[in-house]
């Protein structure tokens, strides 16, 4: 190996460690994390806003779908009882959460295949999905850590792949921007300033995807969940 290849892995390596040293579970800390699915249930109108997304990311038979930053598995669990003859992934930088999404897809007898891994170096191969879906995940990164996961969601998908996210939007009226502070004061301004202002449509175009939307709203009692839809091109 030479030099200057020598000194980019060790700089990708030093950068992977750096994410790790950075990464905060779910809830922020992990003794929080069995609180994880009755907050999300509780305040997000989980049981409205994930089937949405599942419906909308339309899986068929025999396509490979990654639930990026899964957490306890809710969503990708839908995922497979929506289409149990697809191949469903979830992949978490939380071992521990990774546990729980265990328990719960055995639990309802569903084969499901998760990993451990983060979102700006995901452990798969280049085109290797049809489908990527995410949800309540990029609030909590930096810009320049969510641009990195756009692009690696990118890599990732197959041309024409498509990519299915909520999250946190533009507050759909001034109640709901007054709601979201809440949820600025627990996660940060700086990491969930990008969704308030409605940017993350332009990030995920700036990483090369296409037809870029926001599909649909929901108000909660933290403020708008927006659903967006993307493709890679062909």
């Amino acid at each position: 190996m030479d030099v200057v290849a020598q000194h980019e892995e060790l700089s990708l390596e030093k950068r992977m460690n750096t994410e790790k040293e950075r990464y905060i579970p779910a809830l922020g800390y992990h003794w929080l994390t069995g609180l994880y699915d009755p907050v999300v249930r509780l305040t997000t109108r989980e049981s409205a806003f994930k089937p949405a997304l599942v419906a909308q990311a339309d899986i068929h038979p025999g396509e490979r779908v990654l639930d990026l930053a899964c957490g306890t598995g809710t969503l990708t669990i839908l995922a497979k009882q929506a289409q149990p003859a697809a191949e469903i992934h979830g992949v978490d930088g939380d071992a521990n959460i990774l546990k729980i999404a265990a328990q719960k897809a055995t639990a309802e007898g569903l084969d499901i295949k998760l990993q451990q891994g983060l979102a700006n170096a995901l452990p798969y191969a280049d085109v290797h999905f049809d489908r990527v879906m995410s949800s309540l995940f990029f609030h909590h990164l930096t810009r320049e850590t969510k641009s990195a996961a756009f692009v690696e969601l990118h890599r990732v998908l197959i041309p024409g792949g498509e990519l299915h996210v909520a999250d946190w939007g533009r507050a759909s009226d001034p109640l709901m921007r007054a709601a979201f502070l809440g949820i600025q004061l627990l996660d940060g301004f700086t990491t969930t300033a990008d969704n308030v202002n409605g940017l993350l449509p332009t990030l995920i175009q700036k990483a090369g995807f296409e037809d870029v939307c926001e599909t649909q709203r929901f108000s909660t009692i933290f403020g708008t969940m927006s659903l967006y839809r993307a493709r890679k091109p062909r």
